[in-house]
């Protein structure tokens, strides 16, 4: 494989041409993006390059305290931006939330990092900051869109709801359907994903590594992995949220809390 070719400050510069031009056409077009290209562009830029200072930090200082400490930070901002996609009147949503993602996230990368990958350390930075990154980025947009789905279809459908409950039904029972409806919702990005994943174009994750100089075999191995990884994550983050969010709606009595 031939060397990497870095890209340095005046790439970047017109590569920030890119959004110039983007800017220039909502312009002409009179589309009204102007201010928010501009506004995305410069954030994109800024958080970007503190990932970067923050990542390059992390890794040179390989400890696993760090690892760890970088991973909760991330995982709480993702469960944040879930919760309040969800519903931010629902009190415990957060915690919910923050511990569903959780868990899928460590039994799916604890999974992969120990019977899989197999690192020399469990810790190291270069495969498990990296890999449980896109498993939370892909587990918050699960939990809110089933958790979302979930909590609007209850607050529309209270009398169907407590017409189960008053023919004998368990709260589960009242709504289970709905649950399946969210969880299938949440899950169909997903299946619609891996059904055309290497026919319609080359998934992102595979084109930075090959442009990163990685064997074309590698990285598609290294993109399986990913995207099986996703799945599950996925999947248990869903069941998770919806079921602890369905459990929210019921007081004691088993009676609807509206």
């Amino acid at each position: 494989m031939t060397d990497l070719i870095r890209l340095d400050l005046v790439d970047l510069g017109l590569a920030v041409g890119l959004m110039a031009i983007a800017i220039g056409l909502s312009a002409w077009e009179k589309l009204g993006l102007e201010l928010n290209l501009a506004i995305v562009t410069g954030r994109t830029i800024l958080q970007l390059l503190v990932l970067g200072y923050v990542l390059d930090f992390i890794f040179a200082l390989d400890n696993p305290w760090a690892v760890l400490a970088i991973l909760a930070i991330i995982l709480t901002i993702t469960a944040i931006v879930a919760r309040n996609r969800i519903s931010q009147k629902i009190p415990s949503v957060l915690p919910l939330v923050w511990g569903a993602i959780l868990i899928s996230t460590a039994l799916t990368v604890l999974y992969t990092n120990f019977l899989i990958i197999q690192p020399d350390r469990w810790y190291e930075p270069r495969y498990i900051i990296p890999l449980a990154g896109i498993i939370l980025g892909n587990a918050m947009n699960a939990a809110a869109i089933s958790g979302e789905r979930l909590v609007s279809t209850i607050n529309a459908q209270p009398l169907e709801i407590e017409t189960h409950l008053s023919l004998g039904a368990t709260p589960q029972q009242a709504v289970s359907q709905y649950r399946k409806e969210a969880i299938r919702a949440a899950f169909l990005p997903t299946l619609n994903q891996m059904m055309l994943i290497g026919m319609v174009a080359i998934p992102g994750i595979t084109t930075g590594q090959l442009l990163a100089g990685i064997r074309p075999l590698d990285a598609i191995s290294y993109e399986i992995l990913i995207i099986f990884m996703v799945a599950i994550a996925n999947l248990l983050t869903t069941i998770l949220v919806t079921k602890g969010l369905m459990r929210q709606f019921f007081n004691f009595a088993d009676q609807l809390v509206r």
